[in-house]
């Protein structure tokens, strides 16, 4: 539900366990009990969760890879994915995560972007709200382009965490976008 961190740690290296245990301990990582009550209660609700954040974000992700101003739709689910197969045979779904290259340049991304009333601008993905960013605008933005764009972050890059909300709501507001 995007209102609790939580996390684990595992080992069967007993040094690494000796070093996590003092640390814990010295820096007091125990979740209070209303975190942990946090997570117990959004564990009862996650499978139905995930199965919509799947569902609409393939949709979504067709949606994108049939759209004119789209260079190319990142998403494991689509079969042309150049990891489509391995993503097959290790998932149970391909997840809420889409990414896609929005023909032009910055300034359209930029646009892009500012232009959603249903998908946040937020550099924080995962939550139950959709959301979306912009790497050479806010996570990578600090680097130089040409740097970005070797490493595979072009100038139109767009990062979507697919939410829960109505599909027909979500096309809609991208589209109103582009």
């Amino acid at each position: 539900h995007s209102d609790v961190v939580g996390g684990a740690i595992l080992t069967r290296d007993e040094a690494l366990h000796e070093r996590l245990r003092y640390l814990q301990n010295a820096v007091g990582a125990v979740p209070s009990p209303f975190d942990s009550w946090l997570v117990l209660r959004g564990l009862k609700t996650l499978p139905v969760r995930m199965d919509r954040h799947c569902e609409n974000a393939m949709a979504i992700a067709q949606f994108l890879n049939e759209h004119p101003d789209v260079e190319r739709v990142h998403y494991p689910g689509l079969s042309e994915h150049p990891n489509h197969d391995v993503a097959r045979r290790q998932m149970s779904d391909f997840g809420g995560m889409v990414s896609f290259e929005l023909k032009g340049d910055l300034d359209r991304a930029r646009k892009f972007i500012t232009s959603t009333k249903i998908f946040a601008l937020a550099e924080s993905l995962g939550g139950v709200e959709s959301l979306l960013e912009s790497p050479a605008t806010m996570t990578h933005a600090s680097i130089p382009p040409e740097e970005r764009r070797k490493a595979g972050l072009p100038d139109g890059l767009i990062r979507l965490s697919v939410g829960i909300e109505a599909l027909a709501d979500l096309q809609k507001d991208l589209e109103g976008a582009f």
